[in-house]
């Protein structure tokens, strides 16, 4: 039994350990950095300005962009990989750099919500001009280098890679992904990746729209206990010129990066980020085509914001973008808006007026075009596998839509018939970009998306994008036309004129996706 002096010295040494725990703890959290102490993965993305020569560039490739509309891809599944398939990086601003190999090998990839493999050049691209003039994986000088030979094709909306797949150690920012598969790519035709930035894609998205059926990277760093909490977030720092460009912080997020709460909304399914959207408001007014709800996805590997043809026509003409006449449009409007007005206005179900006039055919839940399409791309439909039909029957469809929000507005009959064939004349360029005026900023209007019973609204000056400086800077609209048809859409693909306004996080252990205002 210890007498009372020898349990207060006892009592003293126990004080001293623990007062020398908490002293090697603290000491132990100024040391490390602060990205981990606070279980955050952190890499920075570099912000470059759109440029002439992607814009050049991306004209070139809409032939390319056409063919494959016509002829699908390769990933297997038309369902899944017809937004792959449209996948667009020539406007793309946003890079990070990773390493791939021990030591590890530096490359500018873009981190991509909205594909799920991971490649880079290699050593072995002999006959692409874009491999020499980008980084490229060299196996032979990887100590970590394990050999996997499988084929690998991606086909992109402006360009394709090939080659095979191999495995290796990645870095991101502190941490090393061991035995990630990824793509070396051998063949990177056209432009496209010629006057890229960047040297590869990383890809976030799900496993389900991995070629060759590869482990995201993402996956592994949670499977391999690299980060806490199954949460990646990006910002986009859209105040920066050429330099900090933002933030993509893997284990969750930063508090500086938002203002506010975030809106969470569930993935519905899996592949892509994928959403159920609301209501898109123009000047506070509905747009119409959303307002029984839309699918989106948040997409960080798509530079601008790409929907329905409709309602981005609707934009056009609110934004005074310029766009293409349809001679298909004005003839529906001059030849059969009456009728369709007046079927309206008896209450016919909207899905069944282009087969009642005679220029769809109903197949029990709308015309045999799938969706609506760009009729501007007329050549573009005539093999897509029945993706695109006849033009008339997609103008028919747009027309209903644009004459359906008038009447909700308690527009009169010829009102509403001059609005649309104002319309006719602002449907989107088949090449995918629309110029407004700089000087006109101030008056165009916002334009507002509902995300979990929410508004988020974008300024112009957020959704318009300037190219070059001075008298000779350009102005073009953030937004893009682009079609999925049903059951995938239709379809909102929300980029980085969206994530550059309001903070995204993607939540992989909850399947959800959250918004909040950027800081």
């Amino acid at each position: 039994m210890h007498s009372p002096l020898r349990l207060l010295q006892i009592a003293a040494m126990g004080t001293r350990s623990v007062a020398l725990v908490l002293l090697a703890a603290v000491l132990l959290q100024t040391l490390l950095p602060a990205s981990a102490a606070e279980g955050l993965v952190r890499v920075a993305l570099k912000k470059q300005p759109i440029d002439q020569n992607s814009r050049v560039a991306e004209r070139l490739s809409a032939e390319e962009k056409q063919r494959l509309l016509r002829g699908g891809n390769s990933l297997g599944s038309s369902d899944e990989g017809d937004i792959i398939a449209l996948k667009n990086y020539m406007n793309a601003q946003y890079f990070g750099e990773i390493g791939v190999g021990t030591p590890a090998q530096k490359f500018t990839v873009i981190f991509d919500t909205g594909s799920s493999n991971h490649w880079v050049p290699s050593s072995k691209c002999y006959f692409s001009i874009a491999c020499y003039l980008h980084s490229r994986y060299k196996s032979g000088q990887s100590s970590t280098y394990k050999k996997n030979g499988k084929p690998a094709d991606i086909h992109y909306g402006t360009g394709s890679i090939a080659g095979f797949f191999s495995e290796d150690s990645v870095t991101l920012g502190d941490l090393v992904v061991k035995d990630q598969e990824f793509i070396e790519a051998t063949k990177e035709p056209g432009l496209t990746f010629m006057v890229a930035k960047f040297d590869g894609i990383l890809g976030l998205g799900f496993q389900e729209i991995s070629v060759g059926n590869a482990v995201p990277v993402w996956y592994n760093m949670i499977k391999q206990g690299l980060i806490s909490d199954p949460v990646f977030s990006f910002w986009f720092n859209r105040h920066a010129g050429e330099g900090e460009g933002g933030e993509i912080v893997f284990g969750g997020m930063d508090p500086n990066h938002y203002k506010g709460d975030h809106t969470y909304v569930p993935v519905t399914q899996k592949g892509y980020w994928q959403f159920n959207m609301g209501d898109v408001l123009v000047d506070g007014k509905s747009s119409g085509f959303c307002a029984g709800g839309c699918a989106a996805i948040a997409d960080s590997g798509t530079s601008l914001l790409a929907g329905p043809t409709a309602i981005i026509t609707e934009i056009n003409e609110k934004i005074g973008a310029t766009g293409v006449v349809s001679q298909e449009c004005k003839t529906v409007v001059s030849q059969y808006g009456q009728q369709i007005l007046d079927l309206l206005l008896a209450e016919t179900q909207p899905a069944k007026i282009c087969s009642q006039v005679g220029l769809c055919t109903f197949d029990g839940t709308h015309g045999v075009s799938a969706g609506i399409r760009s009729v501007v791309d007329d050549e573009a439909g005539k093999s897509n596998g029945g993706l695109q039909s006849d033009p008339m029957c997609n103008a028919c469809e747009m027309a209903v839509v644009w004459m359906q929000n008038q009447l909700s507005q308690n527009k009169t009959k010829e009102l509403i018939l001059n609005y649309v064939n104002q319309l006719c004349d602002r449907l989107p360029s088949p090449m995918g970009e629309s110029s407004v005026d700089c000087a006109s900023l101030k008056s165009m209007p916002d334009i507002a998306f509902t995300i979990g019973g929410k508004k988020f609204s974008l300024k112009p000056e957020q959704y318009i994008l300037k190219v070059g400086e001075g008298p000779a800077a350009q102005c073009i609209s953030g937004f893009t036309a682009m079609d999925i048809p049903p059951p995938r859409g239709p379809l909102w693909i929300l980029g980085d004129v969206f994530m550059g306004a309001y903070h995204t996080v993607f939540d992989y252990g909850k399947l959800r996706v959250g918004f909040a205002e950027s800081a």
